[in-house]
């Protein structure tokens, strides 16, 4: 059994990006763990979504917890910082905001619970987190510094392939008639040129939409996300990407926990 930790910004992150290693994992054998560094706090409120007395950080706690018993997650953190929304947000510098958290501290919390967890795998985002939103590349720096710190062996940088988003995406739309995502106003992903890692979640896939929806604050019935088709869904969200450093060029690896036991 090998311990795979994968660490996310927000709630609901883990779903979208790594719930099918995940699961694989854990219906493999192995540990998963997963640490997530704000509240979510800056997310969407509903109308009608709260109870009386209830807040959103709460709600979005215990939303986590739902999708990380779906998940197979066997422990889940949480670094305590506030969510410090898109960037240029007044909120990227209010305090306790993970966007300007010392990454030194954060990556001694992270660290910690890697060498307590003995940790064999470490999922962090690539370096402009994959599509820009500061929390997300202040995990890729805060990771990479835990990781250095824990001495953890395999460190995999989370990510989505750029030319396979935007097929599968033109194909939905022709398909269906339906909208894609628009991220023409910002970059996403990476060239799949330096992408190293591609792991086959496919037959995951309802799993992932699973720990989705029990995201319900965030992630409604009739997003993008939960209204594709099946068959869309897979296409969509049956691969996951990483990049690791030291292995490439082209893909090298389809499976993050390969020899370990």
């Amino acid at each position: 059994m090998a311990t795979i930790v994968t660490f996310h910004a927000h709630p609901d992150d883990e779903s979208i990006a790594t719930g099918g290693v995940m699961r694989k994992a854990a219906d493999e054998g192995h540990r998963v763990v997963l640490v997530v560094a704000t509240d979510g706090s800056r997310g969407e409120i509903p109308d009608g979504l709260l109870a009386e007395g209830e807040t959103l950080v709460e709600r979005r706690l215990a939303e986590t917890r739902a999708a990380a018993d779906i998940l197979g997650v066997k422990r889940l953190e949480f670094l305590g910082y506030k969510d410090s929304g898109m960037m240029g947000w007044d909120a990227n510098t209010a305090p306790g905001a993970f966007w300007t958290a010392s990454v030194e501290q954060a990556a001694a919390k992270l660290a910690a619970i890697l060498v307590e967890e003995r940790a064999d795998v470490l999922t962090v985002y690539d370096d402009n987190g994959g599509y820009g939103h500061p929390d997300h590349i202040q995990v890729h720096r805060v990771g990479l510094r835990a990781a250095e710190l824990a001495g953890t062996p395999r460190v995999y940088q989370s990510t989505m392939n750029r030319e396979a988003s935007i097929a599968n995406w033109t194909a939905f739309a022709e398909e269906t008639g339906g909208e894609a995502p628009d991220f023409s106003d910002r970059e996403f992903g990476k060239p799949e040129a330096i992408i190293t890692a591609r792991v086959d979640v496919s037959a995951y896939a309802q799993v992932k939409r699973a720990g989705m929806r029990a995201h319900t604050s965030q992630i409604s019935d009739d997003s993008f996300f939960l209204s594709l088709p099946d068959e869309h869904f897979v296409r969509s969200f049956g691969t996951e990407w990483f990049i690791r450093e030291g292995q490439g060029p082209g893909i090298t690896e389809t499976d993050l926990l390969a020899g370990l036991s």
